[in-house]
């Protein structure tokens, strides 16, 4: 047995016994009092004695290891409530209600409950504390409700223990209600409206209770609200509730102006509060602005007898709705189309619609398009100007001649132009060619050129036969002269004698459903690559027999999933040079 280990100790009293047959007693002496100024034999055989039996006790506890203390133990509890939320309901004022809620220590220590508190003192705790759960084991806590007032009450009952969760919450609703006979007690919840900002031109509204908390019926003859903007739907009177009855109605807010509001809802009954009010409160705010795009609408140089048109949107810039009331117009030769007031207008919604300008003599013209709306800037005003031109304007074609070159039979080649307009606007109303391989496209008829701009347009070149050939593309137009033509020319050449036959290492992706084929001219390095195959290729070999003789190529292919889905370029061949003829 090895012995305990010498520890220094404070001795701030001795228990000393005194030996008699039996020890009869036993002495509490403390330290500061006085020893005996003398000591015989036989007080000293006494205290041997004593002093033997202490070490004695001593180090019989040092050899069982008996000790003051040992490493914590690492087990905490896990307590855990049968309810987050415990309802009384209705208690009449001066009885009481008395409810429980199960404690469960789900963990696998003891759990003790130190404390419990509760934030209102109508409610209390009927339970008695501390309370120790073993692991496994539930107890009761048991919460009384006693209102002292009508009304509604809330607490919150916080138990404290040594848990995992050191603080659990539980919260605690009852209503007090009037005795029975007790006179009629209206009550509203909430007891005051704050709406706070709403835009002009929007409403909020809220839902409000109306409750009889007394112990006997209510008869309400009038309810009445003042404020601009505050209204009430849903409730009317007169109207009885009965003891503990409750209805609920609507409160809205509907600002006519910007500003703050304040008003009143006021009920009046034979209850014990005759005359009930509610303090109502919020603030009108303006909407946003009314964007206009373009800001002006410059038409240039119209020739008169002629019109032009431009599109012009409006746009509620801001979060809440408006209403556009009127939309009008004003300056000789200007008029407006596509838009009727009034036009209601959401948040961020647009209205669109036309001006034309149609000068009826030569020289400047103003005017204003006028937007009168219920937005922060409520009359928008978009500046129109134009120029009548008393003279035609001409057309220019550029280039004079459109050779599109060398192209074969079977396909097509493209070239482009464009036409330029001064002097005065062009409103152009034919293109036509006088040989059916030219066809022009790009123009959709008729069109206004303004002075000073320019259109493009395309001509395709589809050969029939090899060999050269040319036509005049002709423009009818209110141009001064009134046609303006063009000259184009082509070469037909035949089919290339010679074809390059492709294959690839097909695509390991699942759902392939074939490849597209792609072939671009090569001169130092690759061009643009255009697809060849018409259709989509469902093998891995292709013969691309469109080729031009002298000419050199490069290869792609693309594989297609079944989605459709098409891949990058893989298998490029550079530089396939096709002979010379």
């Amino acid at each position: 047995m090895s012995r305990p280990p010498v520890q220094t100790v404070k001795i701030q009293r001795v228990k000393v016994q005194t030996v008699k047959e039996p020890w009869d007693r036993i002495l509490w002496l403390p330290m500061s009092e006085k020893a005996p100024k003398k000591f015989s034999s036989k007080h000293l055989e006494k205290a041997a004695a004593a002093i033997f039996l202490i070490a004695a006790l001593a180090l019989l506890s040092g050899c069982q290891g008996v000790s003051a203390g040992g490493p914590p133990s690492t087990s905490v509890g896990t307590l855990s409530l049968q309810n987050a939320s415990v309802a009384f309901g209705s208690v009449t004022t001066g009885s009481s209600k008395t409810l429980t809620v199960s404690a469960t220590n789900s963990g696998s220590a003891s759990v003790s409950i130190t404390a419990i508190t509760i934030s209102t003192n109508v409610f209390s705790l009927t339970s008695t504390l501390p309370v120790t759960l073993a692991a496994g084991q539930s107890t009761p806590i048991s919460v009384k409700f006693a209102p002292t007032a009508t009304g509604i009450f809330s607490a919150t009952l916080s138990i404290t223990s040594n848990a995992s969760d050191s603080l659990m919450q539980v919260a605690l609703t009852g209503t007090g209600t009037g005795a029975s006979g007790s006179p009629g007690l209206l009550a509203l919840n909430p007891t005051g409206q704050p709406f706070g900002s709403v835009h002009v031109g929007s409403q909020v509204q809220d839902t409000v209770t109306l409750s009889n908390t007394g112990g006997s019926s209510v008869d309400i003859s009038q309810i009445s609200i003042t404020g601009t903007g505050f209204q009430f739907s849903g409730i009317a009177a007169p109207l009885t509730l009965t003891s503990g009855q409750s209805t609920s109605f609507t409160l809205t807010f509907a600002p006519e102006a910007t500003g703050s509001v304040l008003g009143d809802l006021t009920i009046t009954s034979d209850g014990s509060n005759p005359t009930l009010t509610m303090k109502l409160s919020g603030d009108g705010i303006a909407p946003g602005p009314l964007g206009s795009d373009p800001t002006t609408l410059a038409f240039g140089s119209v020739t008169v007898g002629s019109n032009q048109s431009i599109s012009e949107t409006v746009t509620n810039t801001g979060s809440t709705t408006i209403t556009i009331s009127n939309v009008a117009i004003s300056g000789t030769g200007f008029s407006l189309s596509g838009i009727t007031a009034p036009v209601v207008l959401p948040g961020g919604g647009t209205a669109t619609f036309s001006v034309e300008f149609a000068p009826t003599a030569a020289g400047s013209a103003s005017g204003d398009v006028t937007v009168t709306s219920t937005a922060t800037n409520p009359t928008l005003t978009i500046p129109l100007s134009g120029t009548g031109a008393s003279g035609a304007g001409t057309l220019a074609d550029s280039p004079a001649t459109l050779a599109i070159g060398s192209v074969v039979v079977g396909t097509s080649g493209e070239g482009s132009g464009s036409l330029t307009a001064s002097g005065a606007s062009v409103k152009i109303t034919a293109a036509s060619t006088n040989n059916s391989a030219f066809t022009i496209s790009g123009l959709s008829l008729p069109v206004t050129i303004t002075a000073g701009n320019s259109v493009p347009y395309t001509v395709t070149f589809s050969p029939e036969a090899t060999g050269s050939a040319s036509a005049t593309l002709t423009f009818t137009s209110n141009a001064q002269p009134a046609t303006t033509t063009e000259t184009l020319t082509g070469t037909g050449t035949a089919a290339p004698t010679h074809s390059v036959n492709l294959s690839w290492t097909a695509s390991t992706s699942p759902d392939i459903s074939g490849y597209n084929i792609y072939r671009a001219v090569y001169t130092s390095s690759c061009g643009t690559y255009a697809k060849i195959n018409p259709q989509l290729n469902t093998t891995t070999l292709y013969t691309d027999s469109n080729v031009t003789d002298g000419t050199a190529y490069c290869y792609a292919a693309t594989a297609v999933n079944t989605s459709e889905e098409e891949s990058g370029y893989s298998n490029i061949v550079s530089n396939v040079q096709i002979p010379a003829p």
